[in-house]
């Protein structure tokens, strides 16, 4: 790897793990806090390519991981296998492809979103704001849309435990959230990846697009 992507690469981690630790990574809203924490790892897959952008989002679900350990909530179980599952004295392996596979994916599918519309929009200069704001939208939704729903899928019994709430009525709760937080983030992601990456991009190489 050359030296200056693995100084960018760097920047990206230290930025990711900044906004896992600190109130940073959230934005509060009247009914919500909008969470941030995604963006680092979509700039970093745009800029570096998807497999950097995969160890980017292998670090987003690394710090879920342990704050889900170390600061547990009542949902934690649906991150962690060290905390327990209610009803039970034990956490569930399961939790670690909710908590990585989507996180992991954040900084893989926005940079193929973003080659497709570069394409679509017929643009050889690298950066069209277009790209970059439906790229920042993918990544945030990807994010939000596969953790949920791997948690509908994996640990439904739990959640409703967790919450409760019937089991029947966990599909609602589940579509209630993606709806409240995932919209409002995907358009924060859109406008902060356009913004931020027109910058980023502006500094790099001229004409010089990341390579998958």
């Amino acid at each position: 790897m050359k030296n200056r992507k693995l100084v960018i690469l760097s920047l990206f981690c230290a930025i990711v793990v900044l906004l896992a630790f600190t109130p940073l990574g959230y934005i509060p809203l009247p009914f919500i806090k909008m969470t941030i924490l995604h963006i680092p790892v979509i700039l970093g897959a745009l800029l570096l390519g998807p497999r950097c952008g995969a160890g980017l989002g292998f670090l987003f679900g690394l710090t879920s991981l342990i704050n889900n350990t170390i600061n547990p909530a009542i949902t934690s179980f649906t991150f962690t296998p060290f905390y327990p599952l209610p009803g039970t004295g034990k956490g569930s392996w399961l939790s670690l492809i909710v908590c990585f596979i989507p996180r992991i994916l954040v900084g893989v599918i926005p940079y193929f979103v973003y080659r497709l519309m570069q394409r679509l929009l017929h643009s050889k200069k690298p950066g069209h704001p277009v790209s970059l704001a439906v790229a920042g939208v993918a990544g945030a939704l990807t994010n939000t849309i596969l953790v949920m729903g791997l948690i509908y899928l994996l640990f439904t019994d739990a959640y409703a435990a967790a919450k409760g709430i019937s089991t029947n009525l966990v599909l609602g709760v589940i579509l209630g959230i993606i709806a409240t937080n995932g919209i409002p983030e995907a358009i924060g992601a859109g406008v902060i990846t356009t913004a931020v990456g027109k910058v980023l991009f502006a500094l790099q190489p001229q004409g010089k697009e990341p390579e998958a």
